[in-house]
């Protein structure tokens, strides 16, 4: 018997002291998938972590669909968070492939208390990410009434690297979509055991910010993940762009056959000659920097993601749920690298080809600057035209709940400083999100826009609908009425959609790189 394991007796006794879920000075323990858990029990709450969900993907599960859990004897304690998917850069917990687990926040007192979940899916743009970071700790919005989830996937060439063998050796014929995988995976253990902590599995709303809001989206249009979430709730996510072989911001999806060529020279900078030796390799390998491009995002294979998303939509091909999605307001100045005028001309030049000029005349370079007005083609392109495209084509095909949003809230830099004129960033929000500002150094407004976003979020996971009493009204989008949620404190507001004449020239750019032309122009 391992040192973290309980024999089973002593976990049915604990079982029945700790019922299930419930609080209490006994810890919790659960049956789940696999075998016994137990969690820690807090104040208001029972916590769980690395909780598995599916088997290591390791040896020749490497670039395999995930696996059902491996079962374990006794009692597994589910305390401390697992290591992080492979990736660079440093992390207290560690990195190992061997990553697929996730996180529960539950305060719930009774597997009947059928409490709606949350489940939240990180960003870091495929390549990177983690459930371990203290800015997404559930704790605080399960503290508001609902079962907060956080799960892992995998990231980077691990998790999305596509190979001809891959495809070959595959059932569906298909390679490069492990990550999303893993969230379906994750997903489905969901619905299979989420009431054991006092869940209902037919109230999950799933949210994420950037890759992790991208994600939700693709979700959203995968078959396979139908029936498995009520509610989606993305934040600078949205993946309505078309494929391009050599990927720009809001245009990063390939082909599988793409991707097949691009894993071909990935296993050829890495002096492997066969699958077998690919899998062979240390994973750190896979993680160094300089290999060849390609392997670290979501494609199009016809099977997880079947087509081009807008198509999808047009079609009416998507999971028909409620969604809650939004962008910041300076998007691109995480993103825009060109300070000098003529240098961010050449570059979008090069991005747009043919549509630059009329680009270029709707964000506009203000007083010699490359200002906020010009890096918000950046956000547009990147997230707010995928924003605001996915809310237009849910209204007119889904016939569920849409709401829209607009983050924008910041110092009011002073003049002569070199963030004068900068609106919110990405991923600024998130900490309002998860209730995790520091309350000592708040902006003007901060703390009761955080209690609002809060509360918006998690009415939204328990109704479909964020309005709530106490709160400013958020209406609807619908295309005969397009407004969005200001939110910015200390009083959020509704409004019309921001730069929604400049939106409607990037549709434009966009619906002529769907046509043979503008295909033919992105080879």
């Amino acid at each position: 018997m391992k040192k973290n394991q309980l024999p089973i007796a002593a976990a049915i006794a604990a079982l029945l002291l700790a019922g299930g879920c419930s609080g209490g000075n006994e810890p919790g323990v659960v049956r789940v998938e696999g075998g016994w858990i137990q969690g820690e029990v807090q104040e208001d709450m029972t916590v769980y972590k690395g909780i598995p969900f599916a088997a290591p993907p390791v040896g020749d599960l490497r670039w395999k669909a995930p696996q059902p859990v491996n079962p374990w004897e006794g009692v597994r304690q589910t305390k401390d968070y697992a290591a992080c998917p492979m990736q660079s850069g440093n992390n207290p917990y560690g990195y190992s492939e061997d990553c697929l687990y996730l996180n529960i926040w539950t305060p719930a007192k009774s597997p009947k208390d059928k409490l709606p979940v949350m489940v939240w899916i990180y960003g870091g743009g495929f390549a990177g990410g983690a459930t371990a970071d203290p800015v997404t700790d559930g704790s605080e919005l399960a503290r508001k009434g609902v079962i907060m989830v956080s799960t892992a996937y995998r990231v980077g060439k691990i998790g999305f690297l596509a190979h001809p063998e891959l495809s070959a050796e595959d059932p569906h014929g298909v390679s490069g979509n492990y990550g999303l995988l893993d969230q379906i995976a994750a997903l489905r253990w969901i619905q299979n055991n989420i009431s054991a902590f006092g869940g209902d599995p037919d109230r999950v709303t799933i949210f994420g910010e950037s890759a992790g809001g991208i994600s939700v989206s693709m979700l959203c249009a995968s078959p396979l993940a139908a029936g498995l979430f009520s509610g989606a709730i993305s934040e600078s996510g949205g993946s309505f762009g078309p494929t391009r072989p050599t990927t720009a911001p809001g245009e990063n999806m390939k082909t599988l056959r793409a991707a097949e060529a691009d894993g071909v020279r990935i296993a050829e900078g890495l002096g492997a000659q066969s699958l077998a030796e690919l899998r062979a390799l240390d994973a750190s390998r896979l993680v160094e920097r300089g290999l060849p491009a390609g392997g670290g995002w979501p494609i199009v294979d016809g099977y997880v993601i079947p087509d081009d998303q807008f198509k999808l939509y047009e079609q009416g091909k998507f999971n028909n749920v409620d969604i809650l999605v939004g962008y910041n307001s300076d998007e691109g100045a995480s993103f825009s690298r060109e300070q000098d005028p003529a240098r961010h001309r050449n570059s979008i030049e090069t991005r747009f080809g043919p549509w630059a000029g009329r680009l270029l005349a709707a964000y506009p370079v203000e007083d010699g600057k490359v200002g906020k007005q010009a890096r918000d083609l950046m956000r547009d392109a990147a997230f707010g035209w995928h924003t605001w495209s996915w809310a237009r084509l849910q209204a007119r095909h889904g016939g569920s709940n849409v709401y829209l949003y607009y983050f924008d809230q910041h110092p009011d830099y002073p003049e002569g400083s070199p963030r004068h004129g900068y609106g919110s960033p990405h991923g600024q929000e998130v900490r309002y999100v998860f209730q995790h500002l520091d309350k000592n150094q708040p902006i003007e407004g901060d703390v009761p826009l955080m209690e609002a976003m809060g509360d918006y979020w998690v009415n939204f996971a328990k109704t479909g609908n964020p309005n709530g009493e106490g709160l400013p009204y958020w209406p609807a989008f619908a295309e005969t009425d397009p407004q969005a949620m200001y939110l910015t404190g200390p009083v959020p507001f509704a409004g019309p959609v921001p730069s929604e004449d400049a939106l409607k020239v990037l549709d434009g750019y966009f619906a002529w790189r769907r046509s043979p032309e503008g295909a033919a122009w992105a080879k």
